[in-house]
C-alpha cells in the first residue's frame, strides 16, 4: 500500500468515528428524553461520554490525516472544498460543545435526582428538552453530514 492509501484509510477512520460517535450521542440523548425516571436518564447520559470521546477521536484522526493528505497530495489549502469542510469542522465542534453542556447539566441532576427518591421531575424534563441546546446539537450534526457530503463530492 501507498502512503497515500494509509492516509486516506486512516482519515477515513476518523470520519467513520466522528459521524458514529455523533450519532450515538445523538440517540442516547434522544433515548434520554423518552425516558422519567433519573437513574435512567443519568446511565444513558453517562453513556454519551464514551460516545463523545468517539467524537473526539475521530476528530483527531479525520483532521489529522486530513491535514497530512492535503499535503502529502500537494493539493493547497485554499481549495473550496477544504475551506468549508474546516469552518464546518470547526461549527461542528463549537456546536456540539455548547449543545453538550445542557446535557452534563441534566446527567448531574438526573444523578442527583436518582439519589434523593428517583422520581421523575419537571426541572430535569426541561433540562433535558432546552430547545437552545437541542438546536445546537442538531446543527453540530447537520454540520458533519455537511462535511461528508464535501468529502465525497469535493466540488470546486
Amino acid at each position: 500500500m501507498s502512503t497515500v492509501q494509509w492516509l486516506l484509510g486512516a482519515h477515513v477512520l476518523g470520519a467513520f468515528l466522528f459521524v458514529s460517535g455523533a450519532v450515538a450521542a445523538g440517540a442516547l440523548q434522544t433515548a434520554a428524553l423518552r425516558r422519567e425516571r433519573p437513574s435512567e436518564i443519568a446511565a444513558l447520559l453517562s453513556l454519551t461520554r464514551v460516545a463523545v470521546a468517539i467524537v473526539g477521536a475521530g476528530s483527531l484522526l479525520a483532521v489529522g490525516f486530513g491535514a497530512w493528505l492535503v499535503e502529502e497530495l500537494q493539493l493547497g489549502w485554499d481549495r473550496t472544498w477544504i475551506s468549508a469542510a474546516l469552518g464546518l469542522f470547526l461549527a461542528s465542534s463549537l456546536f456540539g460543545g455548547l449543545g453538550g453542556r445542557a446535557a452534563r447539566h441534566a446527567r448531574h441532576l438526573a444523578e442527583r435526582l436518582a439519589t434523593e427518591g428517583d422520581e421523575p421531575s419537571r426541572e430535569l424534563s426541561r433540562a433535558l428538552a432546552d430547545p437552545i441546546a437541542l438546536l445546537l446539537n442538531y446543527g453540530s450534526f447537520l454540520a458533519a453530514l455537511a462535511i461528508l457530503a464535501l468529502m465525497i463530492w469535493k466540488p470546486a
